[in-house]
């Protein structure tokens, strides 16, 4: 029942958006949009991984494109996912990867503008908890944190235990959102490791209470984890919305590609200026600290490496046995047309 309801909803809203395209004559440069009140769903709003999403709209980019849009926090990546395709939301701000693994269950979603060109995830153990840490099988039976199940930060993990000869389920996941959930729970014991992104990574680390093991915060370090250049966090929706309302995707993209330059050139002062108070875990020092180490995972013009696709689906490979290379039609996961545009007009 619930599956006929989120069709029939997506229905509505595809052909709404279908008839508004035909209907709207065209405004100079900026097309009449074929939807203005859009719903975003994003896992773990806070982190530095929707960093230029927050930039977007707390510097008003969505509406100087014309767009109404309403931002909806989940804890975790899958969580946001769930919203789209429960018809609770338009669009997810996630990882690229769910639109491959959406693809092996029939479902079509399709990535239209990049925010991070590395996962800026790191995985740490508890220097508490594991003082004798010595490789990867220590992590055997350990209880590790992570966002969310089926989320970037569990799949991580997932690939780095394949790659030492372990299995998912070698170790027992435990989900605890992105910010003070996942802090809490490390410093309280509950976990004996830790798979998640900044900027609570960096807090720990300040305080040495966590070592790092694995990090892909960094360019060279995600060539080290996954053999090359891997997207990461996107804006990406049912691939009919994208068809379907073309205007309102390009002026999400403006909004983001628009974000991403003006977090090129961010100094220290823009960024406290900006981000929301709430977001720098009562310190911010760390914050900026953890800025600076994820700056350069940041994308800088929201297009999505034509290579990238490839090293995702190799990754995604290696554990998870539903993506299979042969079977994978990469070309319909992404486009770049919209952050090309985007691109030329903001000179990004």
């Amino acid at each position: 029942m619930n599956n006929i309801h989120f069709n029939r909803r997506n229905l509505l809203a595809v052909t709404a958006c279908a008839a508004a395209s035909v209907a709207a004559p065209a405004l100079w440069a900026q097309p009449r949009l074929e939807k203005t009140k859009i719903a975003i769903a994003v896992g773990g709003k806070a982190a530095f991984y929707n960093l230029p999403l927050t930039i977007a709209e707390q510097l008003g980019y969505f509406k100087a494109e014309g767009l109404e849009v309403d931002i909806s926090d989940f804890a975790g990546g899958s969580q946001a996912l769930a919203a789209v395709e429960g018809g609770l939301a338009d669009v997810v701000s996630g990882a690229y990867e769910h639109t491959i693994t959406l693809q092996t269950r029939g479902q079509r979603f399709q990535a239209f503008v990049l925010q991070g060109r590395a996962p800026a995830v790191a995985i740490g153990i508890s220097v508490k908890a594991m003082p004798h840490y010595k490789t990867i099988a220590d992590l055997k039976g350990k209880r590790i944190g992570i966002s969310a199940l089926d989320s970037s930060t569990q799949r991580v993990v997932q690939l780095i235990l394949s790659r030492a000869g372990l299995k998912a389920d070698d170790v027992n996941y435990v989900g605890m959102g992105t910010a003070a959930g996942a802090l809490a729970a490390f410093r309280t014991g509950q976990i004996d490791a830790l798979s998640a992104v900044d900027p609570v990574l960096t807090m720990l680390e300040q305080k040495g209470e966590i070592r790092i093991i694995t990090d892909t915060r960094t360019l060279k370090g995600t060539a080290e984890v996954f053999g090359g250049v891997m997207p990461a966090g996107c804006l990406c929706a049912p691939l009919d919305f994208v068809k379907k309302c073309p205007n309102t995707v390009q002026a999400l993209t403006n909004a983001m590609v628009h974000s991403l330059k003006w977090l090129q050139t961010a100094g220290p002062s823009d960024i406290i200026r900006v981000v929301p108070e709430a977001y720098f875990l009562r310190d911010r020092a760390v914050y900026l600290a953890a800025f600076n180490k994820v700056r350069e995972a940041i994308s800088p013009d929201g297009l999505i490496p034509v290579e990238g696709p490839q090293t995702v689906a190799r990754a995604l490979a290696r554990f998870d046995p539903a993506v299979k290379l042969s079977n994978s039609d990469l070309a319909k996961t992404y486009t770049n047309v919209f952050a090309i545009k985007a691109k030329e007009r903001f000179n990004a």
